[in-house]
């Protein structure tokens, strides 16, 4: 068996996406270059404790949280007073924003940390 050696070179080619160098209007399908935004990634801190739960009612309108609205719940997050929270009030979830002084105890579910709107059209 013959082994032989010879050198190893890095390859010139670029295999990214350029921007075109034309000179008037840009092509419209020159946002198809960028990468997509991943929700995930913006908004979910911890994924293996996070959930998503979408809001039936309009109950939570003083909230500014209306029906078709997600709100992203992370259950590793601690309640502090001022939170918003989902609760488990008489066997059946609520939300509530988390008072200073609590006179009765209050079964937290875990922490809203964001609120996605339904856009009305």
């Amino acid at each position: 068996m013959d082994f032989s050696i010879s050198k190893c070179e890095k390859v010139n080619q670029d295999y990214r996406t350029k921007r075109s160098t034309q000179t008037g209007f840009a092509s419209p399908a020159t946002h198809y270059t960028e990468p997509p935004i991943n929700l995930n990634d913006v908004l979910v801190r911890n994924a293996s404790a996070t959930f998503f739960v979408r809001v039936v009612s309009n109950a939570f309108a003083e909230l500014s949280i209306y029906h078709d609205d997600v709100l992203i719940v992370d259950r590793s997050v601690s309640p502090t007073a001022g939170h918003l929270v989902l609760a488990i009030v008489e066997d059946d979830f609520t939300l509530m924003v988390l008072p200073k002084s609590q006179q009765q105890t209050v079964q937290v579910w875990g922490v809203v940390t964001y609120v996605i709107h339904q856009q009305q059209l």
